[in-house]
């Protein structure tokens, strides 16, 4: 697969974000420069992302990740500038020596955060003068808001012309095996623009090659579909009590990747990563998301395959293997969108590997919390332990058929790999 090169920021831009300094940041008043390099800045701040994000303003779950990775992009950048022991995003003015790195990531999370969801300005705003009002007035203060501010404008920049409203109807033309609005709300797709957004460092949505879904009268086809419907049914169904909790835990409203970051925050804080690590493992795990959900979101409008709670109901797919139920409802509501490839494997596949890649894939033994009041988080010792239930559960759910969640595990786990191997990379 190809990948793009870095933009680079303008002389202009940067002289425009020395214009734009807040008044709040006072002039340098002290002989010794106080410089702020406290990593909880990276997590609060994330946390500050996913309020804004997904409580306040409901963005759709599969949209979700490429705000995060604004966030995370934008802070690592900020960071990056002044620290320099990882490889920027996008290149950054020269830093002044003693900019401060966590006024930096606050200044250039909050200028993306309020770019985005202007509606949140005020709790974005109160969250941001906290912040500085515990900072001391001072060299590191001023010059590290100038770096926050020319790493968000030059993200918002590059990102001008992402198009977040476009509707582009399936072209697939109807029948048997193709995609067709599911029950109860019969809902056309969802965000379908989304896979039509530029990748953050995949060449194209189709830089990872997928084989596509089976032929419906193909044997394959004929035992992935009595799996799910055995397995994924709201009655009568041959899960296990323990296969309906794991199933039932990884199909909250808020969607995995609010758990993926919140299980991040907890990583970063508990092994100790300094301020440009834990800014570069928010960078990894939200660009990998990212660019593995876009593609996702691409093949899902171009294959357009059908769900099982429609295949499970037609009383003729033409395979003498399938037995047909007009009857059959899945344990979770089917969302409105293909089956192939689950966005849901995508995810976690690209989660998986950045983790393995930050703590070794053997012996990632992250928590990943419910966002469920009262529902226990879950432990995983090993990224392959993460990939089989991650797969196995949207099965549970009645939701996917296996090859959607293999292959989507496939491709999130290549679009990592893509991220890992060309961007946020060590510095000598």
């Amino acid at each position: 697969m190809s990948l793009h090169p870095a933009k680079t920021v303008t002389a202009a831009l940067a002289a425009l974000a020395c214009l734009l300094v807040p008044a709040i940041v006072a002039a340098p008043s002290q002989a010794v420069p106080q410089v702020g390099r406290d990593p909880a800045v990276i997590t609060e701040w994330n946390a500050i992302a996913s309020r804004t994000i997904s409580t306040e303003n409901a963005t759709p779950v599969p949209a979700s990740p490429l705000f995060f990775a604004f966030t995370s992009i934008a802070m690592h950048d900020a960071v990056a500038a002044i620290e320099g022991d990882f490889e920027p995003y996008l290149e950054q003015p020269r830093a002044h020596a003693h900019a401060s790195p966590d006024v930096a990531a606050a200044t250039a999370a909050h200028r993306v955060l309020r770019h985005y969801f202007p509606a949140s300005a005020g709790n974005l705003d109160a969250d941001y003068a906290a912040f500085l009002a515990d900072v001391p007035n001072g060299v590191g203060k001023v010059h590290g808001t100038r770096v926050g501010l020319a790493a968000a404008d030059a993200l918002i920049a590059l990102r001008a012309d992402d198009d977040f409203t476009t509707v582009h109807p399936i072209e697939v033309e109807p029948g048997i095996g193709v995609w067709e609005p599911t029950p109860p709300g019969f809902a056309p797709m969802a965000v379908s623009w989304l896979g039509f957004v530029t990748p953050f460092v995949l060449d194209s949505p189709t830089s990872i090659p997928l084989p596509g879904p089976d032929p419906v009268d193909s044997a394959e086809y004929a035992v992935d579909y009595e799996e799910v419907q055995a397995k994924g049914s709201l009655t009568g169904s041959t899960r296990t009590d323990d296969e309906t909790a794991t199933a039932l835990f990884w199909s909250t409203p808020a969607g995995p990747v609010v758990q993926y970051n919140a299980a991040m925050r907890t990583e970063t804080a508990e092994r100790g990563l300094d301020i440009s690590q834990t800014a570069r493992a928010f960078a990894l795990l939200d660009t990998s998301i990212s660019d593995a959900n876009i593609s996702c979101w691409y093949a899902k409008w171009s294959y357009a395959y059908w769900r099982p709670v429609t295949a499970i109901r037609v009383a003729d797919d033409g395979n003498p293997a399938t037995q047909t139920d007009a009857t059959w409802t899945p344990l979770a509501v089917t969302p409105p969108y293909p089956d192939y490839t689950s966005g849901h494997a995508c995810v976690s596949g690209s989660a998986s590997g950045v983790f393995g890649h930050l703590f070794g894939a053997d012996t990632i033994d992250i928590d990943v919390p419910s966002t469920v009041q009262g529902r226990p988080d879950r432990h995983f010792a090993t990224s392959d332990a993460l990939d089989t239930e991650t797969m196995n559960a949207r099965i549970w759910l009645g939701l996917h058929y296996r090859q959607a969640m293999t292959d989507g595990n496939m491709l999130g786990h290549a679009a990592a790999e893509a991220v890992i191997s060309s961007t946020f990379t060590p510095l000598d």
